[in-house]
């Protein structure tokens, strides 16, 4: 073959063609790691398609860790962490990854002013892993895990608001908003069957009590087309013929201060909560956590003292 035209996708490693997909460029990779080593952070993240941030999207590193004693190593497009001896590791597509409860917590060393991971999306990502595990115990545990963790606070308030159940980033926030703005949890992605026990259909939120309520978390580019509001309306009737009120959310219902309140207002009207028991003012998103704004807080204060 001509060596002339073969890609060096990282040195040592000749390849045909220029990988372009992240399994592919971790593929490339591989071979030129001579120790025990599994991809890490937002490479882990990204192999188990895991949910991520806008703000995470600007890291373009293949991100890999290895045991704590190795030498430092340097290779193009590469970023190395330490670390590989207390973190899961497990296969996929026959590559060795940090499994999904740790990279959940490696995430904490990209939490902080000026980084791009905020309390919301650990507790977005954390709600797909418990989701795809059927438990937030894996998450527990890998964070008590560590020594010290990078973000610990953040990864701590992240744990509290995190449930199984949620199917998508939107649906996490809708929960946030709901919950945030005063009103019980809902129920999440539960089936709803007729009295003779048929299937008609898994919204995505409901509430059974005071009222039967339902909520279906819509987006504009699976759901704006005529034939999928058609099938929409379809599913909303067949909830509605076994008694429940059906809410539909939309992006703007979640990504404006008037949206928020709006929503939350309208789900309180349809479950008779009291307007006096709402906290409008927490429904926003939340990038810090409390204790992080309680200790800037306090930094402030003995400044001022100063």
């Amino acid at each position: 073959m001509d060596r002339f035209r073969l890609v060096a996708p990282t040195h040592g490693v000749r390849v045909e063609k220029r990988p372009v997909s992240l399994i592919e460029r971790c593929s490339a990779i591989a071979p030129a790691m001579v120790a025990e080593f599994a991809f890490s952070h937002l490479t882990a993240a990204g192999l188990h398609g895991l949910p991520t941030s806008t703000g995470m999207d600007g890291d373009s590193a293949i991100h890999v860790i290895r045991p704590a004693g190795d030498l430092s190593f340097r290779r193009r497009g590469v970023r190395g962490h330490r670390g590989y001896d207390c973190r899961q590791v497990e296969q996929i597509n026959g590559l060795p990854v940090v499994g999904l409860a740790d990279t959940w917590v490696d995430m904490g060393e990209l939490i902080g002013p000026g980084l791009p991971v905020g309390l919301d999306d650990l507790i977005v990502m954390g709600d797909a892993i418990a989701t795809r595990l059927r438990t937030v115990d894996p998450l527990r545990e890998a964070l008590a895990r560590r020594v010290r963790p990078r973000g610990k606070l953040t990864l701590l308030e992240a744990l509290d608001w995190i449930r199984v159940g949620s199917e998508s980033p939107a649906e996490t926030r809708t929960r946030l908003v709901l919950v945030r703005g005063g009103l019980p949890e809902p129920i999440l992605n539960e089936p709803i069957r007729t009295k003779s026990g048929l299937w008609v259909g898994r919204p995505d939120m409901t509430y059974l009590e005071p009222v039967r309520f339902a909520l279906e978390v819509q987006g504009r580019r699976f759901h704006s087309g005529s034939e999928e509001r058609a099938h929409d309306e379809d599913r909303y009737a067949s909830f509605r013929n076994e008694g429940y009120k059906v809410v539909a959310v939309w992006d703007s219902d979640i990504n404006s201060d008037s949206g928020r309140t709006a929503l939350v207002l309208k789900a309180a009207e349809i479950l008779c909560f009291p307007q006096t028991l709402l906290t409008l003012d927490q429904c926003a998103p939340r990038f810090f956590s409390t204790r992080m704004l309680e200790l800037a807080e306090m930094r402030k204060r003995r400044l001022r003292r100063a």
